[in-house]
């Protein structure tokens, strides 16, 4: 039992004895600095049943607890707040509970699975810093909800049909003169991506021809040659012309061998992958159940559609008049599909900017109307731009900020920083380098995963990287410190295995209470689908560690007993960082 519940019910006892009345519940909260205590009761809640003066009945449940309740030592009332003195055994025996337990925090999976979607890509670029939060928010999302007990699997449909793949094909087959990803010495997807942006300069410079030839602009852009023969060109594919398909599969294939390296220099991955082009036809057989079942109409022009005016939306199409789908239609369809693939699902996390908050909406909602249980359990994990100091990124004029190319400025930055401070001595040249990536990558990570997810975030490169304040990299350093504590008690032969003290100082009680909260905020952080409370959370305790290390003697102190629960402490503080890193995708250094 936790000490919440301990104190609940005891509370809940105190109230019954004095009062003869019921509280149905009890509020905590941690007590403020300047006032002695662990915890504390907010007393101005109960006078819906218990009427009196706040301060003379927190004291009357202060005074029961210290006479019922083992662990409360002391109390002090603050106004309508009852501050709690817990016993410095009880956190002795918190610790000694979880010191071996390697999985403290995590809980084993029951119940249903949750897939979680994020990523998305079309296929005409490389992936950009929009795509990093986005496949930084997924990844830690789903390692966030396993931990919290629950099977996850990763996944992603990649836009991989449509106009845009048709302007970067057919401008390859103006422009490319037969380039490859080998010839050209450079990424797959960079290179369909340059395509990409050539087609919006030719497009352009048409667009000007036909308006000086006396056409208006909103002609000119629906007459450009270059746009109708992409246009043509997405016929030919969907007709399934062999000569458009082929190269559509090739420079498929580019992109996805480009993808491929950048998830995995950024550390994601996926259990399973979804293609628009074979899913794009999925969803009509669904309409076709919806319309029997009533969910959805259909108008005179022979168009079907769903009315959501009841709750609050519009009327929403599902099917053009000719038979041909909308994006609404394939999402019904593969949603259903996915749970078709995997049965235990019984819920899905997609992960998409804010932008498509609207669709997501109007999604869920009909699927509910379909009669799907696991319809209940969609949630649309919405976030906001990144934003740089240089202002927006538009992937058809090519000011992107590519998600390669920011990776190895990380780690470029992370090494002028490094060498600045002079952290490295005795460091080979290639372990040097693997810190650099080590720390640029955390700093980057830990930027972006810090903020709430609903945030706009402005992206500073040169802030993130850091050793001082909020930041990965000093998380990553006070992980290293602690390693190299360890490796001192090592050789010097401090045996750990018995925690034998009686009494903490009150910087090892701050920090076992930290301990205590890891558990429930990765609870908490799957219930809201928020990296950014395990991403603050670790940065506290770090920050607990630190003004630790700075109060206590830790390997110095002639009182084995002391030394032995100090080294044990820490080693645990050490474990929960690298944890709950890991549940970020950030990995941390034994040395810097």
């Amino acid at each position: 039992m936790s000490l919440q519940q301990t104190l609940t019910t005891a509370v809940k006892e105190a109230i019954q004895s004095i009062y003869q009345a019921e509280l149905t519940a009890v509020e905590f909260q941690a007590t403020r600095k300047e006032f002695e205590g662990d915890i504390t009761v907010v007393v101005f809640p109960m006078l819906r049943v218990v009427k009196g003066n706040p301060v003379q009945i927190g004291t009357q449940i202060g005074e029961y607890l210290v006479e019922n309740v083992t662990e409360v030592t002391a109390f002090n009332v603050v106004k309508g707040f009852l501050n709690l003195v817990i016993a410095d055994g009880y956190y002795l025996d918190f610790f000694k509970g979880i010191q071996a337990d390697v999985q403290f925090g995590f809980k084993a999976p029951e119940g249903k699975a949750v897939m979680v979607e994020y990523s998305s890509p079309n296929t005409n670029k490389p992936l950009h810093l929009g795509h990093i939060r986005n496949n930084l928010l997924g990844y830690a999302v789903a390692k966030i909800i396993q931990a919290s007990g629950k099977n996850v699997y990763k996944t992603q449909i990649i836009n991989d049909r449509g106009i845009h793949i048709c302007k970067s094909m057919l401008a390859w087959q103006r422009f490319g003169n037969g380039e490859t990803p080998e010839s050209a010495g450079m990424k797959g997807d960079k290179l369909v991506g340059n395509y990409y942006v050539r087609f919006d300069k030719e497009y352009k410079i048409e667009i000007q021809e036909l308006v000086t030839a006396g056409k208006t602009e909103d002609e000119a852009k629906k007459e450009a040659p270059i746009l109708l023969a992409a246009q043509d060109m997405l016929r030919k594919w969907e007709a399934g012309d062999e000569e458009v398909v082929a190269l559509w599969k090739t420079m498929n294939q580019w992109v996805y061998d480009g993808f491929a390296v950048t998830y995995k220099n950024l550390g994601v991955d996926f259990d399973s992958l979804y293609y628009e082009s074979n899913t794009y036809l999925l969803g009509k057989d669904n309409i076709d159940e919806g319309l029997e079942k009533g969910v959805f109409f259909k108008k005179e022009d022979g168009s079907i559609w769903c009315d959501l005016t009841d709750e609050g939306l519009d009327e929403k199409l599902v099917l053009r008049s000719d038979g041909t789908a909308v994006y609404m239609t394939q999402d019904i369809g593969t949603a259903i599909q996915r749970v078709k693939d995997n049965p235990d699902v019984g819920g899905m996390i997609y992960t998409v900017g804010n932008e498509q908050d609207y669709h997501f909406k109007v999604l869920f909602l009909i699927l509910k109307k379909l009669g799907y249980d696991w319809a209940e359990n969609l949630y649309h994990l919405s976030y906001g731009m990144v934003d740089l100091p240089s202002g927006k990124m538009k992937s058809r004029e090519g000011t992107v900020v590519d998600a390669d190319d920011l990776i190895v400025e990380m780690a470029t930055t992370a090494e002028t920083l490094s060498k600045e401070l002079g952290k490295l001595e005795g460091y080979s040249e290639e372990e040097k380098q693997e810190l650099y990536k080590t720390i640029g990558l955390g700093a980057l990570k830990y930027y972006i995963l810090k903020v709430d997810p609903q945030k706009r975030i402005l992206f500073n490169p040169e802030e993130s990287v850091e050793f001082q304040g909020n930041t990965g990299p000093f998380i990553q350093y006070t992980y290293a410190r602690i390693q190299s504590i360890l490796r001192k008690a090592k050789e010097l032969k401090v045996d750990t295995s018995v925690i034998s003290l009686n009494e903490l100082h009150e910087k090892e009680k701050e920090l076992l209470k930290l301990l205590q909260e890891y558990p429930t905020t990765i609870q908490l952080a799957a219930k809201n689908h928020s990296p950014a409370l395990i991403a603050n959370y670790t940065y506290d305790l770090a920050k607990g560690f630190n003004s630790f290390f700075q109060n206590v003697t830790i390997l110095g102190t002639d009182n084995e007993a002391e030394k032995a629960f100090r080294v044990a402490l820490s080693g645990k503080v050490a474990q929960v960082i690298k944890s709950a890193f890991g549940l970020l995708g950030i990995d941390v250094p034994e040395r810097m």
